[in-house]
C-alpha cells in the first residue's frame, strides 16, 4: 500500500470533521504497518531519511524567537527611560540641541547593551535546550539504536521500557506487563493497562485506545514495542501545544527579590533627588536645569539595571555549570545549589562507574564446600578468564560455571557489540555484565539464542526483583527450526526472591555465602533454571516458577568512581552532608560507604546504615521514622516510596537538600528536593523532566563541581549589589553635599548620563564573569534565608559609598577654592568619578580579600571594562563635538596624578575595612 502522509491519515482528520474509518486504534498491528509501509523489523536508514525529509522533525511547537527589534523595542520600557525622553522633548524645546542629541544616544547605546545581553541570554537557553535532547531505542535495518527522539518519522518501530517517556504515538505491536500513566493528556491518575492485540471502534475516545501510546505519556511497567504512527505536532500532544500559547515563565525567586530591592533603592533614592529639587529651586536655579539634573540622577543612582545584570551573572553560572557536565533546567537552582546543605544520592553510576563487571561466581552441590570462582577483568572489554583459588577450574566447575552463564544469557535483554577497538552495548546493566561474563567463557550469546527460541518473558521489574525466559529448544530432522516440547525457563534476580522458587536448596548455607560477598562489597544476584510445561510458556505464569534448580550466585563489583572519594571529601569540608540512598544489601552498602569515606567519622568509619525493612516496620511512628530518616549516613534496600520519605524527613530535620535519581519512581523524590538532580546519560526522561539540574556524565563529582559555581554565583550576585548600589549612593552623596552647601551643580545632567553609561553599563557585566575565590568550598552554606542586603553589605556600602561622595565634594570645594572655573572643577570631578569607579570594581571583586591578593589575570573581561570605560572618557576629551556637549577637555599631567592619587585613596579605605573584617572573623573563629 502507498504510504500516507500524517497529516492526511485517519490521525489526522480535518478540523471539525467526523472520525474518519481505518483510525489506527481500529486498525490490527500488521493493518498499520502495512498502511506505514513499515515492517516490525522497522525501517532502512535511507527511508528514515526521506521521510525525515517529507514530515520535518519529531518535535511539539515553540515559541518562536523573539524578533531582534521586539528585543530593542522592549528595552524602552522602564519608567525612568519615560523619564529621560521627556528630558530630550523639552531639551528640544528649549533649544539645547546637544544635549537632546546627547541623551537620545545614551539611551540607544543602553538599548543595544540591554538588547544583546537579552537575545544572548535566550540564545544560551536555546543552546541548553538543544543539549537536553530525549533518545529513544528504534529498529533501523533491523538493528537496534539509540537515536534523537526528534529523528523519529512514521513507519519507525520504537522500543519502549518503564520510565520511558513515550516519544510520538504509537501503534503497538507488542507489550509485557504494559502499564502507562496517561494522566497528562486524560487527567486519570490511575495506571491505564495496554494491549497490543486490542481493536478498537474507530469512535473509541482517547482515554480507552488501549492499543495506542501516546507522546509525552510514560511507560511505568514492563515493555513494549510500537510504530510511530504521528510525530511532531499531529501527536494528540501536539495538537494540544499548537492550541495553547505558553505561559510566560515566573521571574525566579531571587530576580524577584532584587527587582523589589531595586524599588525600594529607587524609592529612597527618587525622595532624596525630590529634596534635593527643591533646595536647587529655592537657589534660584532654573526649572529645565533642575528637571535635567533630576532624571539624569535618578538614572545614574538608581539601580535599574540590576536584575538584568544578575540574570547576566546567572547565565554566565549556567555556562560554567554545562562545561562542568552541570545542565540547569531551573534557573534558582543556580541560587539554590550554593545553599545547600546535604545531598542523598543514589549509588549506581553516580558514586560508581556503572560498568558492572562479574567477579565473583558460587556454585552448590548436595555435599561439600561451595565453589566460588575468581573471574578476571573490568569493564566492558572480555578480556579474563576464571580460576579457582589460583588454578584453573575442574572440568566439573567448569561445567558449572557454564551452565550458569549460558543460562543468564537466554534471561537476557542487553546487546552487547565488539568491535576492533571498543565495545557497544544497549539494555541494562546487569544484562550487559552477563553477556560479558559469557564471552569471557567461550559462550557466544547470540548463538545461544539462536539455538533456542524465546516463547515468553517475566521482564525484570524492581518490585518483582527477578526476570525469567521460557525458552524452547529448536527440534532437529524435517522439523528443523521448530522449537520443540522441551521449555525451560531461566530466572535470574536477588537471591532472597529466587530461594522460594528452588527446590533442594539449603537455604542457610545459601544466604551465608550471599552475606560473605555483600560484605565484601559485591551485588548479589542469583541464577536459576528448571522445566515447566508448554502451556505454563505461553501464559508466562509467575506461578510456574517452582521447583528449580539453583544454579549459583554471582558477584558483581560496580567499582567506586576513583574521583568521589575525594569528591565526598570536599563535600564535607563545604559543611555539605553525603547520605548515599540504594537499593543493594545493606553490607554491599556498607562496603562501598567505607570506601567513598561516607562514615560516622568521614575517615574510613563504618556508616550508619539503615534499611527499607526498618524504615517500614517504623512506618507507623513519625518520631521513629523521623530519626531514622533524618539520622544515617547510608539507606540500603530503600524503594521509591520510602526514597520520597527520606527527602522529607531530611527536610523536615533543616537540610536544603539535593536529591539524584535516574528512575521514574525517582520522579516524586526529584520534584519533592529542594534541588532535583537527574542522570543525562543513563537517567530516564520522566526523572530529567522532575529534575532543575541534569548531570550529562551522570558524576557526583559534577554535582560538587555545580555546588562550587552555585556559591560563585552567589558570590558574584553581591559583588554585583555592591558595585551598583555604592556608586549610586556615592553620586547622592556628592549633590547633597554640593547642593547643601550652596555650591554650583558638581555635574551637570549630561555628564551624570555619561558617567553612568562608561562605569556601570560595562563594569557590572564583566564583573559576572569572575572567578571563584579561594576556599570556597572550605566555608559552610550560606543561611537559606540570608538576605542579599545582609548587615556586612550594609555596612561596606555606607563605607564606600559616604567616603565616595563626600571625598568627591572635598575635591569639588578644593578645586573651586583654588580659582578654577566652575566647567574646569566640573572636568576634572567627572574625571575623578569615573576613577573612582574604576578603582570601586576592583574593590568589588572580593568583600574581604585584599583587591591586591585577587589577581588581574584571574577576570580579563573587567580589566578590559576598566581599561575601555577609562579609554573612552579620556577619547572624549579630545574628540570634537564629544568633548563639547560634556564640558570636557584635556588635562595636565599635575592634574592626571593629582586625580588618580584620590580616587585611589579609596582602595585604601575599602582595604583597612577589609583588613578590619579579616580580623573580626578570625576572633570568631
Amino acid at each position: 500500500m502507498a504510504e500516507v502522509s500524517p497529516a492526511d491519515s485517519p490521525q489526522h482528520p480535518p478540523a471539525g470533521a467526523a472520525p474518519p474509518r481505518g483510525a489506527w486504534h481500529a486498525l490490527s498491528a500488521e493493518e498499520a504497518l502495512l498502511r506505514l509501509d513499515s515492517g516490525r523489523a522497522g525501517l532502512t536508514h535511507t527511508a528514515a531519511a526521506e521521510r525525515l525529509a517529507r514530515y520535518g522533525e519529531n518535535r511539539l511547537p515553540r515559541r518562536e524567537t523573539t524578533p531582534v527589534l521586539v528585543v530593542y523595542l522592549r528595552q524602552f520600557k522602564s519608567p525612568l527611560v519615560y523619564l529621560l525622553l521627556a528630558a530630550t522633548v523639552v531639551s528640544l524645546v528649549v533649544g539645547e540641541w546637544s544635549d537632546a542629541a546627547f541623551i537620545f544616544v545614551v539611551l540607544q547605546l543602553n538599548a543595544l547593551i540591554g538588547g544583546v545581553q537579552e537575545w544572548k541570554a535566550e540564545q544560551s537557553a536555546a543552546a541548553l535546550d538543544r543539549m537536553l535532547q530525549a533518545t529513544a531505542v528504534v529498529l533501523r535495518d533491523g538493528l537496534s539504536h539509540r537515536v534523537d527522539t526528534a529523528g523519529l518519522v512514521p513507519g519507525d518501530v520504537v522500543r519502549l521500557e518503564s520510565g520511558s517517556a513515550v516519544p510520538a504515538d504509537l501503534r503497538l505491536l507488542s507489550q509485557q506487563e504494559l502499564t502507562v500513566d496517561e494522566s497528562l493528556l486524560t487527567g486519570e491518575s490511575l495506571p491505564v493497562v495496554k494491549d497490543a492485540a486490542e481493536m478498537l471502534h474507530e469512535a473509541a475516545p482517547m482515554a480507552e485506545r488501549t492499543n495506542l501510546l501516546f507522546a509525552g505519556t510514560t511507560v511505568l511497567t514492563g515493555r513494549a514495542q510500537g510504530v510511530v504512527a504521528a510525530t511532531g505536532a499531529h501527536t494528540q500532544i501536539g495538537r494540544i501545544a499548537t492550541a495553547l500559547a505558553a505561559p510566560d515563565q515566573a521571574l525566579p525567586p531571587l530576580i524577584g527579590r532584587l527587582e523589589q530591592f531595586s524599588r525600594w533603592i529607587g524609592i529612597a533614592t527618587l525622595v532624596a533627588i525630590a529634596v534635593l529639587a527643591a533646595v536647587q529651586l529655592a537657589q534660584g536655579l532654573s526649572i529645565l536645569t533642575v528637571f535635567l539634573v533630576a532624571v539624569a540622577l535618578a538614572v545614574a543612582a538608581i539601580p535599574e539595571g540590576l536584575p538584568v545584570a544578575i540574570t547576566v551573572a546567572l547565565a554566565i553560572a549556567t555556562s560554567r555549570m554545562a562545561r562542568r557536565d552541570v545542565i540547569v533546567r531551573a534557573l534558582p537552582a543556580v541560587e539554590g545549589l550554593g545553599a545547600c546543605t546535604l545531598v542523598a544520592s543514589d549509588k549506581t553510576g553516580t558514586l560508581t562507574c556503572n560498568e558492572l563487571t562479574v567477579k565473583r561466581l558460587v556454585l552448590f552441590d548436595d555435599v561439600g564446600p561451595a565453589v566460588e570462582g575468581a573471574v578476571a577483568g573490568e569493564g566492558y572489554r572480555p578480556d579474563g578468564g576464571i580460576t579457582v583459588d589460583g588454578r584453573h577450574p575442574t572440568p566439573q566447575e567448569q561445567a558449572g560455571f557454564l551452565e550458569l552463564a549460558r543460562s543468564a544469557v537466554l534471561c537476557n535483554e542487553a546487546e552487547l557489540r565488539l568491535h576492533e577497538e571498543s565495545v557497544s552495548h544497549l539494555g541494562d546493566t546487569v544484562d550487559v555484565a552477563f553477556l560479558v561474563l559469557a564471552h569471557k567463557l567461550g559462550i557466544d550469546p547470540d548463538r545461544a539464542k539462536a539455538e533456542t527460541a524465546q516463547l515468553s518473558i517475566i521482564p525484570y521489574e524492581p518490585q518483582r526483583r527477578y526476570g525469567a525466559a521460557f525458552v524452547a529448544a529448536y527440534t532437529a530432522g524435517p522439523e528443523a527450526r521448530r522449537p520443540g516440547g522441551h521449555v525451560t525457563v531461566h530466572v535470574k534476580g536477588a537471591l532472597e526472591a529466587l530461594l522460594p522458587m528452588c527446590d533442594g536448596v539449603d537455604w542457610a548455607r545459601a544466604l551465608e555465602a550471599g552475606e560473605a560477598l555483600a560484605a565484601e562489597g559485591y551485588r548479589v544476584l542469583a541464577v536459576a533454571s528448571g522445566v515447566v510445561s508448554q502451556e505454563a510458556a505461553q501464559r508466562a505464569a509467575p506461578d510456574s516458577l517452582r521447583y528449580l534448580r539453583l544454579l549459583g550466585l554471582v558477584g558483581l563489583m560496580d567499582p567506586v568512581r576513583p574521583e568521589v572519594p575525594a569528591a565526598v571529601e570536599r563535600c564535607r569540608a563545604a559543611g555539605v552532608e553525603v547520605v548515599m540512598i540504594t537499593g543493594d544489601h545493606p553490607e554491599t552498602a556498607r562496603t562501598i560507604a567505607r570506601q567513598l569515606g561516607i562514615g560516622a567519622d568521614g575517615a574510613g568509619g563504618d556508616a550508619q546504615v539503615v534499611s527499607g525493612r526498618e524504615l517500614t516496620a517504623a512506618a507507623d511512628e513519625p518520631a521513629r521514622f523521623a530519626e531514622l530518616g533524618g539520622g544515617a549516613q547510608v539507606f540500603a534496600r530503600v524503594g521509591p516510596p520510602q526514597k520520597l520519605q527520606i527527602v522529607r524527613c531530611l527536610q523536615q530535620a533543616g537540610h536544603l537538600v539535593a536529591v539524584t535519581g535516574d528512575g521514574v519512581n525517582d520522579a516524586p523524590a526529584l520534584a519533592a528536593a529542594d534541588i532535583g538532580v537527574a542522570m543525562g546519560k543513563d537517567g530516564t526522561d520522566v526523572a530529567r523532566g522532575a529534575a532543575d539540574l541534569i548531570l550529562t556524565d551522570d558524576n557526583f563529582a559534577s554535582i560538587v563541581a555545580g555546588i562550587e559555581e552555585g556559591r560563585v554565583a552567589y558570590d558574584n550576585v553581591r559583588k554585583l549589589i555592591y558595585l551598583l548600589v555604592t556608586t549610586g549612593l556615592g553620586e547622592i552623596v556628592l549633590f547633597l553635599l554640593a547642593i547643601s552647601a550652596g555650591f554650583p551643580l558638581p555635574l551637570f545632567a549630561v555628564q551624570l548620563l555619561w558617567l553612568n553609561l562608561v562605569t556601570n553599563g560595562i563594569q557590572d557585566v564583566a564583573l559576572a564573569f569572575e572567578r571563584g575565590e579561594p576556599g570556597i568550598l572550605d566555608r559552610p552554606p550560606r543561611p537559606r534565608e540570608e538576605s542579599l542586603f545582609d548587615r556586612r553589605m550594609l555596612g561596606q556600602v555606607l563605607v564606600g559609598g559616604v567616603y565616595m561622595g563626600a571625598c568627591a565634594f572635598g575635591f569639588y570645594f578644593w578645586a573651586l577654592e583654588r580659582g578654577l572655573p566652575e566647567d574646569q572643577a566640573r572636568n576634572l570631578l567627572l574625571l575623578l568619578m569615573v576613577l573612582f569607579e574604576n578603582v570601586h570594581a576592583l574593590n568589588a571583586r572580593s568583600e574581604e580579600r585584599s583587591a591586591f591578593a585577587v589577581p588581574l589575570g584571574a577576570n580579563p573581561f573587567l580589566i578590559l571594562a576598566i581599561l575601555g570605560a577609562q579609554g573612552s572618557h579620556v577619547a572624549a576629551m579630545y574628540l570634537p563635538g564629544i568633548s563639547d556637549v560634556l564640558a570636557v577637555q584635556p588635562i595636565s599631567l599635575i592634574d592626571w596624578l593629582t586625580v588618580a592619587g584620590v580616587a585611589l585613596s579609596l582602595l585604601v579605605v575599602m582595604e583597612i575595612r577589609k583588613a578590619w573584617l579579616r580580623a573580626s572573623r578570625r576572633k570568631t573563629l
